[in-house]
């Protein structure tokens, strides 16, 4: 029974994140001071969520040193991503990039994580650098960098949290492999925004 109720919450997760106004990132509004903004900017798009959060899972799954660095590694780029999108001009190539990354970081979830100390870290450089990228070039004008880019680092560093948590508890959970079912459920919604 416990274990029912356990799946039956996961599930529920899943299902209001995917149908939640979230869904309709990057409209603009919302607070627009530069901590505030920054930090609340990374979690007004489920596509960001769940990269994120797949980072997180990512790490778990890998455990070891990389249950850090991986996610470390994330936001340091994701910070000179961040750097780069606000200096120079908006390109699709980032959006791109974003659904590309729910994508891959699903199926490698799925997987079972497993991938070279080098190529993850290359892997993740590149998607932070993308959704970095995206975080600064939408900016708004009226802020500053600095506390702008601490607001969506620190808010995606909980999300890495969040990820690393999860998957901790799914381990926990045994029989059917959860953790891998939330990558098919991330690559999903990847597939999802690339054909839509």
């Amino acid at each position: 029974m416990r274990n029912l109720l356990q799946v039956s919450g996961f599930l529920l997760f899943f299902v209001l994140m995917a149908f939640s106004p979230l869904v309709f990132a990057h409209t603009g509004d919302g607070p627009h001071n530069g901590l505030s903004h920054g930090f609340f900017h990374p979690l007004t798009g489920l596509d960001h969520i769940l990269a994120m959060v797949a980072v997180g899972l990512w790490a778990a799954q890998t455990g070891g040193r990389m249950i850090w660095s991986l996610p470390l590694t994330f936001v340091v780029v994701m910070g000179l991503g961040g750097l780069l999108g606000a200096v120079t001009l908006p390109t699709v190539l980032a959006e791109h990039g974003i659904v590309l990354s729910l994508l891959i970081l699903g199926l490698i979830i799925l997987r079972g994580g497993y991938l070279p100390r080098t190529a993850s870290i290359v892997l993740i450089g590149l998607f932070a650098l993308c959704h970095g990228y995206a975080h600064g070039s939408e900016m708004p004008p009226s802020v500053s960098l600095f506390p702008y880019a601490i607001g969506f680092m620190l808010a995606t560093t909980l999300l890495h949290l969040c990820g690393i948590s999860i998957a901790l508890f799914l381990k926990r959970l045994g029989g059917i492999d959860w953790l891998r079912l939330s990558g098919v459920v991330i690559a999903f919604y990847g597939v999802f925004l690339f054909s839509g």
